[in-house]
C-alpha cells in the first residue's frame, strides 16, 4: 500500500502540457480558469507576453485570474497594457477592471475605473455593486443601486444576497420584498432563502421556502446547509429524503453537514448510498470523506479515496490536498502526510497547522517545530490555531523554554492568547516540574483560568507529589471559583489521600456529594473487522 500510495503523490505533481499551439491561447488560459488554476493561466499570458504583443481578447480572461488569486499589482500591469492600447475603453475590459480591483480590495480604485467609463451597461453596475459588498461598503452600493437607470433580476439579486451576507437580513428581506413581479425569478427566492439559511435562521428560511412557487437543486442544498449550521442533522436529512430528484450537489451538501457535525459514519454511509445510485464524487465530496476517515481513524478508506482520486483524474487543489494530508496525520501515516505537503507548491496557513498538529499529536515534535520555523521563513502568517500546535508540541516534548517563547511570540503577529494557549503553557510547565512557574502564570493570565487550567496544574501536583502550599492554594482557587469539576475534587482527594491526611481526603468526597457531582461515563469504539463498522460498547 505504501509503494502504491508513493506513486498517486508522484502523478498529482503531473499537470497538463498539451501544446498550446493546439489548441489556441484562448483555449489554453480558459481551461486553467475552468479548472481553478488561475496563477497558471497567469504563468501562461507571461509565456504569450514572450512570443506576442498583449492579445485584447485576453485582458478580461487574465483580469478575471488576477481577481481569483488575487494579485493586484499584475492586475494594475493589465490596466496599463491595456491603456496604452486604449482598450480601457472597451465595457467589457472595464468592466473586468471594475470587478478585479474590487475583489482584490481596493474599491476606490474601482470606483474611478467605473467613473471614468465613457459607456456602461448594466454589467457594469452589476459588477460595481457587487465590489461594494464585496468590501463591506453596503451604504455605497445601496446608493449606486438608487442610482442605477435600469435594474435587471441579477440587480436585485445582487442586492438581496450582498445585505444577507453582510447580515442585514431585514434589508434583504425588504429588497426581496420590492422586486417588481416579472423580476422575481427562481433564482431571486433561492437567494432570499440562502440568505436566511447561511445565518442559521432556519424558521424564516423554512417559511419563504414552503411559499416558493417552484425550485430549483441549489435552494435544496441551501436548506440542508442550513440545518446542518444550527446542528439539525434529522430535519436535514428529512429535506434531503424530499427532493424530487437529487444531483450531486445535493449529496454533497448531507455529506458535509453530517461529518461537520460529528456524524462521520453517517457520512460515509451516504457516500456509498450516493455511488449506488450512480453518482460520481467530485472534489468537495471527497473533502467531505477524508475528514470523515480522518476523524475516525481510517486510513485504509482514506488511502482508497486517494486512489479514487488519482484515478478519476480529479483537480489536486488546495482543500483536496489539505484533506490529504490531514487524513494521513490524523491517522498516523505522516510518511505521506509529508509526501503530499511537500508537493504543495503554494501552502496555505490550513496546511501548514494541519502538518504541525499532525506531528505534534503523533509525538513528533521536534520536526512540529522545524515545520513551525519553516512556517516563519516563509510568506505565511501563523495564526491563533498555529501557535496551538506548536505549544501542544511543546507540551508533548517537554519543551518548557520553547513553550514560554512561543507564547510570548504571539504578540509579535499581533494575536492574543486565549485560554486555550495559556492552558497548554501551563500544562507544559506542570510536567516539567515547574510548578510553582505554572501557579504564577495562572495568576498573571490576563483571563480568569478555567477548570482546564486549574486541572492541568492540579494533575501536575499529583505527578510530582506536591502536598504543600501550593496544593493548597490551588484548592482554595478551585472553591472560590466555585468549580462545579468532578475531576478537580477526586484529584484533590487522591493528592492529600497519598499523604496521608484522610480528613482531607474525606471532605474533598463530601464536597463532591454536597455538590452532587457524578462521574462522567467513559465511552470507547472498536472497529469490527468483516464489516468494518465502527461499534460503540456500553458506557464504563
Amino acid at each position: 500500500m505504501q509503494k502504491r500510495v508513493m506513486e498517486i503523490n508522484r502523478a498529482a505533481q503531473i499537470t497538463l502540457k498539451t501544446s498550446p499551439d493546439q489548441r489556441g491561447w484562448f483555449g489554453f488560459v480558459r481551461e486553467h480558469l475552468s479548472q481553478g488554476s488561475p496563477g497558471e493561466a497567469l504563468v501562461a499570458y507571461k509565456q504569450i507576453r514572450q512570443k506576442r504583443p498583449c492579445i485584447l481578447g485576453l485582458i478580461p480572461l487574465i483580469l478575471k485570474a488576477c481577481a481569483a488569486v488575487p494579485i493586484l499589482a499584475f492586475g494594475k500591469s493589465l490596466h496599463a497594457e491595456a491603456i496604452k492600447i486604449g482598450a480601457n475603453l472597451d465595457v467589457l475590459i472595464g468592466t473586468s477592471l471594475i470587478a478585479m480591483y474590487a475583489k482584490c480590495g481596493d474599491a476606490f480604485e474601482s470606483r474611478r475605473v467605473f467613473d471614468n467609463m465613457p459607456e456602461k451597461n448594466v454589467v457594469s453596475w452589476n459588477a460595481m455593486i457587487g465590489g461594494y459588498f464585496g468590501n463591506g461598503d453596503a451604504k455605497s452600493a445601496l446608493r449606486l443601486f438608487q442610482k442605477m437607470p435600469t435594474k435587471t433580476a441579477v440587480t436585485w439579486n445582487e442586492m438581496i444576497s450582498g445585505f444577507a451576507k453582510c447580515g442585514d437580513l431585514v434589508t434583504a428581506r425588504n429588497m426581496f420584498n420590492q422586486v417588481p413581479s416579472e423580476l422575481k425569478n427562481v433564482v431571486t427566492w433561492t437567494v432570499m432563502v440562502d440568505g436566511y439559511a447561511s445565518k442559521g435562521e432556519m424558521a424564516a428560511a423554512r417559511s419563504l421556502f414552503k411559499e416558493m412557487p417552484e425550485r430549483n437543486f441549489f435552494v435544496w442544498s441551501s436548506m440542508i446547509s442550513g440545518y446542518c449550521k444550527i446542528g439539525a442533522v434529522r430535519e436535514a436529512r428529512v429535506i434531503f429524503d424530499r427532493i424530487p430528484v437529487r444531483n450531486l450537489v445535493n449529496w454533497n451538501a448531507l455529506i458535509c453537514g453530517y461529518v461537520q457535525n460529528g456524524f462521520c459514519e453517517e457520512g460515509l454511509e451516504a457516500f456509498r448510498n450516493m455511488q449506488a445510485e450512480g453518482f460520481q464524487p467530485d472534489e468537495v465530496t471527497v473533502v467531505s470523506v477524508l475528514s470523515a476517515c480522518a476523524q475516525l481513524g481510517l486510513l485504509d478508506f482514506g488511502t482508497y479515496i486517494h486512489q479514487l482520486i488519482y484515478n478519476k483524474r480529479m483537480k489536486m487543489n488546495q482543500f483536496v490536498t489539505n484533506a490529504l494530508v490531514d487524513m494521513y496525520a490524523k491517522c498516523g501515516d505522516l510518511k505521506n502526510a509529508r509526501l503530499i505537503f511537500e508537493i504543495i507548491p503554494n501552502k496555505n496557513i490550513s496546511c501548514w497547522n494541519t502538518i504541525i498538529s499532525g506531528l505534534a499529536v503523533h509525538g513528533q515534535c521536534e520536526e512540529a517545530l522545524k515545520f513551525f520555523r519553516r512556517m516563519e521563513e516563509s510568506n505565511v502568517k501563523p495564526d491563533e490555531i498555529t501557535f496551538l500546535s506548536v505549544l501542544s508540541a511543546c507540551a508533548h516534548g517537554g519543551f518548557a523554554n520553547e513553550g514560554l517563547e512561543t507564547l510570548f511570540k504571539m504578540a509579535k503577529y499581533g494575536l492574543t492568547a486565549s485560554i486555550k494557549h495559556y492552558g497548554c503553557v501551563v500544562d507544559l510547565l506542570g510536567r516539567a516540574g515547574r510548578l510553582q512557574d505554572a501557579y504564577n502564570l495562572t495568576k498573571q493570565m490576563p483571563i480568569r483560568p478555567n477548570d482546564a487550567v486549574w486541572g492541568a496544574l492540579l494533575g501536575a501536583c499529583r505527578i510530582h507529589m506536591d502536598r504543600g502550599d501550593l496544593v493548597e492554594r490551588v484548592r482554595e482557587e478551585v472553591s472560590a471559583a466555585d468549580l462545579s469539576c468532578y475531576p478537580h475534587y477526586v484529584l484533590l482527594s487522591n493528592i492529600y489521600a497519598a499523604a496521608n491526611s484522610w480528613v482531607k481526603a474525606e471532605s474533598m468526597r463530601m464536597v463532591m456529594v454536597t455538590k452532587g457531582l457524578q462521574k462522567i461515563p467513559g465511552r470507547s469504539s472498536i472497529m469490527l473487522a468483516d464489516t468494518g463498522k465502527l461499534c460503540l460498547p456500553r458506557t464504563v
